[in-house]
């Protein structure tokens, strides 16, 4: 068995794609019992140094260490071997299996006879320690994001894992889920694991972290204890300038009704209810926004009023103009745009090149085309202005998206959109996963497009973002609304409790002034 992982060290890391440097001259250390917070723009590195050091890629150069001995990771395999394990962003877990059988798959010392009893002792054994409450018999998909989170972790710590690392690892959870987590995560610290967390949500960071590693362009911008700094320090060394957390929103008059959805019923990709009897109205002026945990019908109410999924029964209006299932072009003609969830689904051609892309939608205008042929020297020329104008870091317009970070990609797609100025905007989760001055720069674009006299549909779990931008806010569980407020209402304290499901609130219900101590947020 690997001796326990006391000390870890990567030295002068160094690794490029296509000549572009993506680490270079990386150092640092982690110890035992300690949570180390990774932070950088997108783009700066961050995924590259960490799937260096699970075994995904082999670096150009430097060195890793553990407990002082050089070591060689070829493969996750080895990796796990080495005490490391990860929690990626997006859960890998068979949605149709149990708990007992993904863990199972995943445990590389499963016993060939009676291996579901062995595990099952295992997993209680975990549960109990850090308070999992996790029923081993249950399918995946009977799970909340928490809980599938949960398992991912026994199944890092089932395989020995010391150092866990967590990638975005609050991105889909409730806040009381959230919470939990915090509290799971200090337990793991008291019992000598380490943990490497990455994440772009600053309050996190503080309140978790003993010591924040910052990375820039692929280098070291700089590393802070995190009780000698603070949230605008640690913004300044990701993104080299002063970020504002409070932007400010002015009160605009609500204008004239752009959107009107009534009595809407979607259903899943397997065939069940997924929104049930959705009613609203959106304004000039304003930025509606609905919150709640991923996997509650949002997704698929934005899919389809943007004509990407069929309506089993209600209607959309646009201007009056009955939508519901109209084909994506028409709609897109009738004035709505669209940042979609699945940014590489749905959102560009990745083999195409970013002037290919800055036009998906349309190059059927006159300006872009003539008959059967584009007009490529406008095209460009367009392109070139979405690419200073939105800041998407590229060195050419003939680079193929793919190339382009996260980031990037959706400053891009948000450009392409908002150009043509739509009558409604439909924004799925449009920061997620940005950094700290991306994000800033694409809800003050929301704002000024609010401002301009647009209208924006929100789709967001991060809670943050709703209130800073929002007019009003919809509650979403299980496929309806638990409330529609306005966005400084005092009863959105209670909104954790709504996204969980266990309180609603009707149109007409009497407002009661909170107590202080009564928020959740």
């Amino acid at each position: 068995m690997t001796k326990k992982i006391q000390r870890l060290e990567m030295a002068e890391i160094c690794k490029s794609f296509h000549g572009i440097p993506a680490n270079q001259d990386i150092t640092f250390e982690i110890n035992s019992g300690e949570i180390l917070g990774l932070l950088g723009e997108n783009g700066a590195g961050k995924t590259t140094l960490m799937n260096i050091l699970y075994g995904l890629y082999q670096p150009d150069s430097g060195r890793i260490k553990i407990n002082g001995t050089p070591v060689r990771i070829n493969n996750p395999v080895e990796s796990i071997k080495y005490g490391i394990g990860m929690v990626h962003q997006h859960f890998m877990l068979i949605q149709n299996h149990s708990v007992i059988e993904n863990i199972a798959l995943g445990y590389r010392k499963t016993p060939f006879f009676f291996p579901m009893a062995s595990i099952r002792k295992k997993i209680e054994t975990f549960s109990r320690k850090f308070d999992f409450s996790i029923d081993p018999d249950k399918k995946i998909w009977q799970l909340s994001a928490g809980e599938q989170q949960r398992v991912e972790i026994i199944k890092a710590l089932l395989n020995g894992a010391d150092l866990l690392i967590l990638d975005e690892p609050t991105s889909v959870l409730t806040p009381q889920e959230i919470q939990e987590l915090i509290v799971i995560l200090k337990e793991m610290k008291s019992e000598g694991h380490m943990i490497i967390f990455i994440s772009h949500k600053l309050n996190e960071i503080m309140e978790i972290c003993d010591r924040v590693l910052v990375l820039q362009k692929g280098k070291i911008a700089g590393s802070a204890e995190t009780r000698n700094t603070d949230k605008a320090g640690l913004a300044r060394m990701m993104v080299g300038r002063d970020v504002v957390f409070n932007i400010h929103k002015e009160k605009l008059e609500q204008g004239n009704e752009v959107l009107s959805v009534s009595h809407l019923n979607v259903y899943g990709d397997k065939g069940r209810p997924v929104v049930k009897d959705i009613s609203f109205t959106l304004y000039e002026n304003e930025i509606f926004g609905i919150a709640g945990v991923s996997g509650n019908g949002q997704r698929e109410l934005a899919e389809a009023i943007t004509g990407i999924r069929s309506v089993s029964s209600g209607r959309v209006r646009v201007q009056g103009k009955d939508i519901a299932n109209a084909s994506p072009r028409h709609i897109y003609d009738s004035g709505i745009s669209h940042v979609p969830e699945e940014r590489i689904r749905f959102g560009i051609a990745p083999g195409l090149f970013l002037y290919d892309n800055a036009i998906l939608k349309q190059h059927h205008l006159k300006k872009f085309s003539k008959k059967y042929f584009l007009k490529y020297n406008q095209i460009k020329e367009h392109t070139r202005i979405l690419v200073d104008d939105f800041k998407v870091k590229t060195h050419s317009i003939h680079n193929q998206v793919r190339n382009l970070s996260g980031g990037n990609i959706q400053k891009l797609i948000l450009g392409r959109e908002i150009s043509e100025q739509p009558q409604l905007l439909v924004a799925s989760h449009p920061t997620y996963g940005l950094d700290v001055g991306a994000t800033q720069f694409l809800r003050e674009h929301l704002l000024k497009l609010r401002k301009q006299g647009s209208a924006v549909l929100l789709f967001s779990e991060d809670l943050e973002e709703i209130f800073e931008l929002c007019d009003r806010v919809a509650v979403m569980f299980d496929g309806r609304f638990m409330a529609v407020l306005d966005a400084d209402d005092p009863r959105l304290c209670e909104i954790g409790l709504m996204m969980a499901g266990s309180k609603q609130i009707e149109p007409n219900e009497r407002v009661i002034e909170p107590a202080e101590s009564d928020w959740q947020i």
